[in-house]
Parts: C-alpha cells; sequence; structure tokens
C-alpha cells in the first residue's frame, strides 16, 4: 500500500515459490492487495519491476515458473551483462560505492593503482553485489584512506600477486634477442619488495599480502640482504 503511485521492485523473483507466485499474480490481475491484518481488499496502482539472474522462459518450461505470471511480468524486457563484460562500469561502480562509505565513515577512501588494476582484471562472478562487499572489506580492513592490495579479498589478492610475478618475469629481452630468464629467487624477493613498497612499509600486513608469516617475512629480508625494502633497487 505504501508504493501507491510509486514503484515496487522485487528482486530475485525467480525464487518466488509457486504459491507466491499465484498470489502475486492475483494482485497483479485485480489491482488491490490485502494488507497483513486487513480484513479487507485495498486498490493499489504502482508500477512493477521484477529482476533475476534466472532464464524465468526456461523455469517456465520446467514448471518452476507459471506462464502467466511470466507473460503479465514481461511486458518490457532489460537485459544487464554481467560485469565481467562491461569492465568499463568498474570504476564508475567503484567510485560510487567508495563515496557512499566515506560519507558515512567520515573517511575518503580511494584506490590505489595496482587495486583497480586488479578489480579490472577480475571476472566477478557475484556481478556488482561481489564489487560492493569487496570495497566494503577493503574499507573496513584498511589502516589509511588509499585501499591496497591487500585490502582486498583473498582471491583478488592472488590474481593481483600473479599479474605482479608475471610482470616481473615478462622483463624485456636480453641482449642477442634472447628471453632474459628471471629466477624463483628473484621473482620472491621482487614480489616482497613489492609488497611491501605498495604498503608504504608495512611488514606485518605485506607479510598477510603475500600469504606468509611475519618470522618468514623477516628471514626472507635478510636472506636476500635487503635492509630497506623503499629504498632497494
Amino acid at each position: 500500500v505504501s508504493a501507491e503511485g510509486g514503484t515496487v521492485f522485487l528482486d530475485e523473483i525467480g525464487e518466488l515459490s509457486l504459491d507466491l507466485q499465484a498470489k502475486l499474480l492475483r494482485a497483479l490481475q485485480e489491482k488491490e492487495v490485502r494488507p497483513v491484518g486487513a480484513t479487507h481488499r485495498v486498490p493499489i496502482k504502482a508500477r512493477i519491476v521484477a529482476a533475476t539472474n534466472r532464464d524465468l522462459a526456461v523455469m517456465v518450461e520446467q514448471g518452476a515458473f507459471r506462464k502467466d505470471l511470466f507473460y503479465r511480468l514481461n511486458v518490457v524486457n532489460l537485459r544487464l551483462p554481467p560485469l565481467r563484460d562491461r569492465r568499463e562500469d568498474i570504476p564508475l561502480l567503484a567510485a560510487h560505492f567508495l563515496d557512499h562509505i566515506s560519507h558515512e565513515h567520515g573517511t575518503k577512501f580511494t584506490l590505489s593503482d595496482e587495486a583497480l588494476r586488479t578489480m579490472m582484471r577480475h571476472d566477478w562472478p557475484g556481478n556488482v553485489r561481489e564489487l560492493e562487499n569487496s570495497i566494503e572489506r577493503a574499507c573496513a580492513l584498511s589502516s589509511g584512506p588509499v585501499l591496497h592490495l591487500g585490502d582486498l579479498p583473498t582471491q583478488l589478492q592472488q590474481q593481483g600477486l600473479e599479474a605482479r610475478r608475471s610482470a616481473v618475469a615478462g622483463e624485456p629481452a636480453a641482449e642477442g634477442g634472447q628471453p632474459q630468464m628471471t629466477t624463483l629467487a628473484d621473482m620472491e624477493r621482487q614480489a616482497i619488495l613489492g609488497a611491501i613498497r605498495t604498503l608504504n612499509g608495512d611488514k606485518l600486513q605485506a607479510a598477510k599480502l603475500l600469504g606468509i608469516g611475519k618470522t618468514t617475512l623477516y628471514r626472507k629480508l635478510k636472506e636476500y640482504g635487503i635492509a630497506d625494502p623503499l629504498r632497494e633497487e
């Protein structure tokens, strides 16, 4: 009733049980509802918008969704491609979520270049909701206003580190046109340096980003002769 003259958004309409589908169809056809606890029906006039990530036409064939309700709802059909097919929207959506969170927390959060590049490469199987949750998590875990790779969910951190290692392994060819080989030790050394630099010298967070213990990180720094990671060439 409170939606009178407005819009009712029905999310995940494909998850509605057959019993509730019948009740929804009746409300749409008769343009009236009975509020909870009421003894009489109330007329209502509102725009109905429904959304689902399931194929309702297939569900109709399988008997899981009412055909009459499907045709009642399927007046204007809009298909929104998955986020992986419109990656150019990721920076815009990320900025929107960051603005919202920044307003709530009173802190102006921003993404580091590496974090944004990693997000652009991710396929986002959970689409916009996964993106929003990832940014909320990053803001909750971040120790500063700039969100780094180590603030992102574990899967994205791993993807970012793989990209970093690939970039190190793909250095320009040596003289003579032969590919310049990079040892595993060199890759590990560069990954450690990159993590510490990304996190502005925070070794504890760098260890978490690399998936190793703090003791192991200090041992590796000593092993590779790294005294000052921020100045190391």
